[in-house]
């Protein structure tokens, strides 16, 4: 199969890329620039120029392939309700391409757009707490137009090349001196490794039925003052709460989510697709040392 992917240079996209031509599947990513263009080349893929807010080229790269996962997303949490404004018109733009050829359209979603405080799973709706949740009703709208649509919800992604909150929770705990976690830090976040999550984008590509929603998900809920602890045994810096209402000021951007409790399930997914995640859990990622190498 030849499949266009957005975001085929990411952390996740480029995990998701080889696990792609391991299979025998010719990858054409999306590239915004020569960097790109050159890293995709070395890892046996082509490149298409383009970015996501060229919507002729997102047509362009979609209209030529025989299945598109989007992968990529503008990471601007100072404007996000803008990031998922652009995360939705290259939605529209991939399904617009693929409409009434019966495709596979692989569309990548959050659980943390999930109602807080209970262990989500693939048949509840988004939270309205969640501007992203929009973006899945985008794709989902392209089912009866003849388009094989999967949403694939990622939880934590971790693993070896991650900058992401894990990353940025490690920053935080270095700069400050102190590894701290919110509350009495039993809130939860799912989580998963990265080539398992890989595995489970070129499933659903190949396997998954249109308007399927599919969880990423390895482990249900691990408790933030868990990899706090890991992080100051890590570092070998004090570990400490922070009030609810003081981790703002003290996280910054990432603060907004580092406060929630949000486990989800992925029983169903399992199921349909026969996905077993056989990476390491996120606390022994962690433990493995590899996010503390400057």
């Amino acid at each position: 199969m030849r499949v266009f992917v957005t975001g085929a240079t990411g952390f996740v996209g480029s995990a998701v890329v080889r696990e792609l031509i391991a299979a025998g599947h010719e990858v054409v990513g999306l590239a915004r620039g020569d960097a790109a263009a050159l890293a995709l080349r070395a890892a046996g893929a082509r490149a298409h120029r383009g970015s996501l807010d060229d919507p002729d080229s997102l047509r362009g790269g979609a209209a030529e392939a025989d299945g598109v996962i989007h992968l990529a997303f503008v990471h601007d949490f100072g404007n996000f309700e803008a990031a998922n404004a652009t995360d939705r018109r290259a939605i529209a733009a991939l399904g617009e391409a693929l409409a009434g050829s019966g495709r596979p359209f692989v569309v990548t979603s959050g659980t943390g757009l999930l109602p807080p405080g209970r262990v989500g799973t693939e048949e509840d709706e988004p939270g309205t707490h969640s501007p992203r949740g929009a973006a899945e009703e985008v794709a989902l709208s392209f089912v009866p137009r003849g388009v094989r649509v999967s949403v694939l919800r990622l939880p934590l992604v971790h693993g070896e090349g991650d900058h992401g909150f894990v990353a940025a929770a490690i920053g935080i705990a270095r700069e400050k001196g102190v590894a701290a976690y919110p509350g009495d830090g039993s809130n939860r976040w799912a989580g998963a490794h990265v080539l398992d999550v890989a595995r489970l984008y070129r499933l659903a590509l190949e396997q998954a039925p249109a308007g399927t929603r599919l969880h990423a998900v390895a482990e249900e809920g691990v408790p933030v003052r868990q990899l706090a602890e890991v992080m100051g045994r890590h570092l070998g810096v004090p570990v400490a709460a922070v009030p609810m209402a003081e981790a703002g000021g003290h996280f910054g951007w990432l603060g907004a989510f580092i406060t929630l409790d949000l486990p989800a399930s992925s029983v169903l997914t399992r199921k349909l697709l026969d996905w077993r995640p056989e990476g390491p859990g996120l606390v022994a990622d962690l433990d493995a040392g590899h996010y503390f190498q400057l």
